[in-house]
């Protein structure tokens, strides 16, 4: 009798396992059916925008459904990132998310999401670093001069950025917090305002965008020390990262895309989604363009993506505290 009915307990398990990995195939090969709404939390025509737009079309192509771009800017992207999370979760409305994901919760006393609870993470599209450049009349040579140069001038070093809270002002940030020395944030109204000041000499120190500055660092009329990133880019091998240059081993703060998806989206939707992106990713074409737009691409599973995101959430939060940065 007992054997009989483990018997046939494990001839129930065995169906209901088959049925689940059958469920899983089915959802996997019938999806998508319909549009997929392609929420960009930003105004057409912005860096993250058109990196999102590649991806889409890409993915249109792959999936065989239309990529329908949405553009929902506003609250740093907190407005888009609302939406996706409030969307039925059946993997026809995705998100392009960027840094702001992750810096929200810690720059605003209520966001209205939680970015790990609230998504399914796909894959990070790709990356950008930033890059330390300093006007030609500024004495600085290198990232350790001008650490030197602000621990012994505390408050007196002005450095510029593309707005406040923007990843070059967190990267500026970060430097203060990790080398223990007191640069002055000046934030502008975008990328552009900040490099004229810095060409015209207004401004002595930036962070700037990397593809924004490459023209300008290779015609000598301004002076690369570092880029931001934790590896040094495709697009100026030569020069150092932030962490060679300085020492700062855990040193990291770049410009970032990513897809996610709403949390309750079923596993096998999001595993087929990010298998398409990362194959999306490994096209010549594709990653031609981004590297054209100073992007380079990454494609990674959404379990490393998932694990980028709260390396990301654990280290701005005492940036955030040390800098007395709040949300505007």
């Amino acid at each position: 009798m007992q054997r009989n009915l483990s018997c046939l307990c494990h001839a129930v398990a065995a169906m209901l396992f088959s049925g689940l990995s059958l469920c899983g195939t089915a959802a996997e090969t019938s999806y998508p059916q319909r549009p997929i709404r392609f929420v960009i939390p930003q105004s057409p025509g912005g860096a993250s925008d058109t990196v999102g737009r590649v991806v889409a079309q890409k993915l249109s192509e792959s999936l065989g459904q239309p990529f329908v771009i949405d553009n929902r800017p506003g609250a740093t992207g907190n407005v888009g990132a609302e939406l996706v999370k409030n969307a039925p979760a059946d993997g026809y409305t995705m998100l392009l998310t960027a840094a702001n994901l992750v810096t929200s919760p810690g720059l605003y006393a209520r966001v209205p999401f939680d970015p790990i609870r609230d998504f399914a993470p796909v894959s990070q599209l790709a990356q950008s670093p930033n890059v330390w450049i300093v006007h030609p009349s500024f004495s600085a040579r290198s990232m350790k001069e001008l650490i030197d140069i602000a621990r012994a001038k505390p408050g007196q070093i002005d450095f510029a950025s593309s707005g406040h809270a923007s990843t070059q002002h967190l990267a500026g940030e970060l430097l203060n917090f990790m080398a223990g020395i007191k640069l002055m944030h000046i934030a502008y109204k975008g990328g552009g305002p900040a490099l004229i000041d810095l060409l015209g000499g207004r401004v002595p120190v930036m962070v700037s965008s990397l593809p924004s500055a490459i023209p300008h660092i290779k015609t000598g009329k301004t002076r690369g020390l570092a880029v931001t990133s934790a590896k040094r880019s495709a697009a100026m091998p030569d020069l150092a990262t932030v962490a060679e240059a300085a020492g700062f081993a855990d040193y990291d703060a770049v410009t970032w895309q990513g897809v996610v998806l709403p949390a309750a989206v079923p596993p096998v939707i999001t595993v087929h989604v990010s298998s398409a992106t990362i194959k999306v990713l490994s096209q010549s074409d594709v990653k031609e363009r981004l590297l054209g737009l100073g992007y380079e691409p990454v494609g990674n599973t959404s379990a490393a993506f998932t694990a980028f995101i709260r390396a990301e959430l654990a280290r701005w939060p005492k940036v955030f505290k040390a800098a007395q940065i709040k949300g505007e």
